[in-house]
């Protein structure tokens, strides 16, 4: 089968080295809710247009447990969560290969707490949220994780990082996100990643992870009500690899497909490294009319900065970059 080749030209004058995307000046992006000190790492992030593109986390099973009241910088093992319960929580969750997120409601008190805890899948195809309540913290050890407990849900649920112990950025502008989104499953939860990406959302049960959101946070329900990823701030799919983030992303770009089931991926091959700390991949998704392969690169960023608040010394992070594009051609 043959196939038509779009090849990704050099980047125009003033183009973002460290994007995915188009280039993206931050005047052109909208400034997420809260005020925080110049210094700090989000705005930072927005002043050099950082790209969050293929920052998702790789997990794709999620343990959701409901703890209202303050969460420490280790929200499992400082919070009002049972600490004797705790420690062995996380080594199962570690051995299953499931990431915990605490959440709580915008505004909850302890006494209004639920106890409810949830099991979300992202695998495509299974996309689904398993909820249920507990007795005891301890309750969690021994009760399955595989879906079998629980009421399914295949509705969104947004979890929005207000986790300020971990880095004021999330706090100052996750919570404003979170209560302005008024969607009927909204949850504050602990430490997302990406703290410089602030505000952090991810929507279960397909585990699109979402930074840089504005006030409001309107498009993004909108997207969402409508079956659609909302492209401008997704930051990737979690439970893909980077290098099939990547490809997702600027596949959407070119092509439209904005479906939150569009372009499953269906390999990734390495190919042979052009340079010292430069990775290059093919990565093959499926497409209503066909197959289509997306090369992207990733490279170590240039310079090295501070990518969260608490961070002791400066860092490089990987930049994607799309070298290609090829569309089957019809039989």
């Amino acid at each position: 089968m043959g196939a038509v080749a779009t090849p990704v030209g050099p980047e125009p004058t003033g183009a973002d080295p460290e994007s995915c995307q188009e280039p993206v000046t931050p005047a052109s992006r909208s400034s997420p809710a809260g005020r925080l000190d110049d210094a700090r790492c989000s705005v930072q992030a927005l002043l050099r247009g950082d790209s969050p593109v293929a920052t998702a986390p790789p997990a794709r099973r999620w343990l959701l447990v409901e703890q209202p009241g303050p969460w420490g910088r280790d929200a499992l093992l400082e919070s009002r969560f049972d600490r004797r319960v705790a420690s062995r929580l996380a080594a199962r969750a570690r051995e299953l290969g499931v990431r915990i997120q605490l959440v709580r409601r915008a505004g909850d008190r302890l006494a209004d707490s639920g106890r409810r805890w949830g099991v979300a899948d992202t695998t495509p195809g299974v996309e689904t949220t398993w909820w249920s309540t507990r007795e005891s913290d301890a309750d969690l050890l021994d009760l399955p994780w595989d879906g079998s407990v629980g009421t399914p849900s295949t509705a969104p649920t947004y979890l929005v990082c207000t986790h300020g112990a971990h880095d004021a950025c999330c706090a100052v502008r996750g919570r404003p996100l979170a209560r302005a989104l008024g969607a009927a499953d909204v949850w504050e939860t602990s430490h997302l990643g990406g703290d410089r990406f602030a505000a952090n959302v991810v929507v279960l049960p397909w585990g699109f992870v979402y930074g840089q959101v504005p006030e409001g946070g309107g498009e993004l329900l909108a997207a969402h009500a409508a079956g659609q990823v909302a492209l401008p701030w997704l930051r990737g799919r979690a439970g893909l690899v980077p290098a099939a983030q990547a490809a997702q992303h600027h596949a959407r770009t070119e092509l439209g497909l904005l479906g939150v089931h569009d372009l499953p991926p269906r390999r990734v091959r390495a190919l042979p490294a052009p340079a010292p700390g430069t990775d290059r991949f093919d990565v093959t998704l499926a497409a209503p009319d066909g197959d289509v392969t997306v090369t992207v690169e990733s490279r170590l960023s240039a310079a090295a900065h501070r990518l969260t608040c608490a961070a002791p010394n400066p860092g490089h992070w990987r930049t994607w970059h799309p070298l290609a594009l090829q569309v089957a051609a019809p039989a």
